[in-house]
């Protein structure tokens, strides 16, 4: 395993995280015992970096790590969101009618405490705000969190999904160590200001979904996919986009195979060669694919390389948005 900086933190994290919101929610059934080999095998292949959320099966996923986590503390630098709620209660993804976010200091308060009973810890090593509050100046979210870490609950503090003025504000408050947002070859916004503005500031970029959330890999499995797989109700996977996201999937994948690799490889290895202050979090349930993705730290892709990727995303344009219109409301706020 490679290692990278966090931030300005001194801690060293294993160049490829696990994102672990798959094994307990949003694509497909859950299985513990699959989960729970994954998550021993990620420890013995150096995987330190490990990433969840209070929202991923309604804190259920929280609880599944703590079975790991617990008996390997020193091992393992855990990251964790708040903010996303549930109306009635039933977890589901950011957009759907029953979701809704809560920034303020109160549920703060709450959250971290509830967090840390289902982790069975007594620190976060890293608190991320899961999105901006609409309706609550990040300054106080931001300065509630800052209590966490005077009162030892948090090491340091993350923003997800966050505009370029939100994270100055922030950072104003308390040191930001880390900015969680979507990026992959098929997302890039991010590259015309959010990211030079954390450069700017030291600030870490933990790419969530490097993979296109498994486009690669599965975009001709979307039929197969069952209802309680969040990537059916994506743009990416609907009839509009499809047929250009299966031929994009196609060339890519053959341009993976030429090099002796896989099409999910190439997307992994695209991101990390973006800079070493870019640690990406692929999501697995599976050893297998954690496998896979560990392979991507040992792949460098050529400025060739790069212009090839990018001919074939000029060649299939039309990728379509990475949410739903509900769920875009509450990015890069």
């Amino acid at each position: 395993m490679k290692f990278r900086k966090l931030g300005n933190t001194g801690e060293q994290l294993s160049a490829v995280g696990l994102g672990c919101m798959g094994m307990s929610f949003a694509y497909g059934p859950a299985d513990e015992q699959e989960s729970i080999s994954t998550l021993h095998k990620a420890l013995d292949l150096g995987v330190n970096f490990w990433d969840t959320a209070d929202m991923y099966a309604a804190g259920e996923n929280e609880k599944l790590i703590s079975k790991v986590l617990v008996p390997n503390r020193d091992k393992i630098f855990i990251a964790t969101k708040f903010g996303f709620r549930f109306k009635d209660g039933k977890p589901s993804h950011s957009g759907a009618p029953g979701t809704y976010f809560d920034g303020s200091p109160e549920w703060i308060k709450k959250a971290v405490d509830l967090s840390l009973q289902r982790l069975k810890i007594d620190t976060i090593d890293l608190y991320y705000a899961h999105r901006i509050d609409p309706n609550i100046p990040v300054e106080e979210t931001v300065g509630a969190m800052a209590e966490l870490v005077k009162a030892g609950k948090v090491k340091y503090l993350g923003l997800s999904e966050a505009s370029p003025e939100s994270i100055r504000k922030a950072n104003a408050i308390h040191p930001i160590t880390a900015l969680q947002s979507e990026y992959s070859i098929l997302t890039k916004d991010i590259e015309d200001e959010i990211l030079p503005t954390i450069r700017e500031l030291g600030i870490t970029l933990v790419p969530y979904s490097p993979l296109a959330r498994g486009l690669f890999a599965n975009i001709n499995e979307v039929q197969n996919f069952g209802d309680e797989d969040f990537r059916k109700t994506l743009p990416r996977y609907q009839e509009e986009y499809l047929e250009n996201n299966r031929n994009l999937a196609r060339e890519i994948n053959e341009f993976a195979q030429s090099k002796g690799i896989k099409g999910t490889q190439l997307a992994l290895a695209w991101v990390l060669n973006q800079g070493e202050d870019i640690i990406p979090i692929p999501g697995t349930k599976r050893i297998k694919y954690l496998e896979e993705n560990i392979e991507a730290v040992n792949i460098d892709l050529s400025p060739s390389d790069l212009e090839t990727i990018d001919s074939l995303l000029k060649k299939y344009p039309n990728v379509g948005e990475r949410y739903t219109e509900g769920s875009m409301k509450l990015v890069n706020n």
